[in-house]
């Protein structure tokens, strides 16, 4: 498993680096994909226990959200995520011996729980991308710059965690959700992420300030993806919410603090104007 963990891992490592930093039409596919895979897995986690979720109105409803933030146009997104909304509820009305209204209702959650998140992902990615970065490392477009940020802070918050945790946690940080996660490991991950993103910031020429700011709020709210995810599973009684990544699980096991982190980078970055 361990093995398989690392391989993945690295693979996946190559290929994040070649789709962030070339952007354009190969980032925006491979989040529709990563969307579209992680509604499916939504969708068969509920189905586990007997719901019947509106399946292929929600891979639509995915899809064309994506597709509102790929071309920039956020009136269309909401207007997507609106009419499904009101679809999926009338759907509930008119054939509601067969499709109830929980049923209905965890269809909405899920549908913005992973449409809106991915979609800001391209919004973060296609943010200021006529602007460029002059870093140690070369010039990056600014997009590519927080996205970065999001990532490389949510791995950071999840790494420094982990060994914060095996080392010193003794204190439950959230036993009914998920045991293994420690008040100690929480406060690693807090410190290993504002010094990774100071790191970060030193490269991209951001602010210092700025920089621990994010990872602090970066470490707390990856935890709280990561619990939302864990909620889910323990809710419908699933060990993974896939296969599809070897020793990862599925796209939302992977994903679950990133859903979380990015939309939050996206609205510090536009409402503080670090750049």
């Amino acid at each position: 498993m361990l093995v398989k963990r690392i391989i993945t891992g690295l693979i996946g490592m190559i290929m994040a680096v070649y789709v962030i930093n070339f952007g354009d039409w190969v980032f925006s596919a491979a989040i529709v994909i990563l969307a579209l895979t992680a509604w499916h897995e939504y969708y068969r986690a509920f189905s586990y226990m007997g719901m019947k979720l509106t399946y292929f109105g929600g891979m639509a409803a995915v899809f064309f959200t994506l597709a509102c933030a790929w071309q920039g146009n956020s009136d269309e997104l909401l207007a997507v995520i609106m009419f499904a909304t009101l679809l999926i509820l009338s759907k509930a009305v008119l054939y509601h011996d067969k499709f109830t209204i929980q049923e209905a209702c965890i269809s909405i959650a899920g549908i913005c729980y992973v449409a809106l998140s991915f979609s800001h992902l391209i919004l973060l990615r296609f943010t200021g991308s006529e602007v460029f970065v002059h870093s140690t490392l070369g010039n990056v477009s600014l997009g590519c710059s927080f996205i970065w940020l999001a990532f490389i802070g949510t791995w950071a918050s999840d790494t420094f965690a982990f060994f914060a945790g095996s080392l010193f946690g003794k204190t439950k940080l959230c036993p009914q959700i998920s045991p293994g996660k420690t008040v100690e490991g929480f406060i690693g991950g807090v410190l290993g992420t504002s010094l990774s993103l100071m790191g970060l910031g030193m490269l991209f020429n951001f602010s210092l300030i700025h920089m621990a700011i994010l990872g602090v709020l970066i470490a707390l709210v990856a935890t709280v993806g990561d619990l939302v995810e864990s909620s889910f599973k323990r809710f419908t009684g699933i060990k993974d919410s896939g296969q599809i990544l070897p020793g990862h699980g599925g796209v939302l096991d992977r994903f679950d603090s990133i859903m979380f982190t990015v939309p939050f980078v996206y609205y510090y970055v536009q409402i503080f104007k670090i750049f």
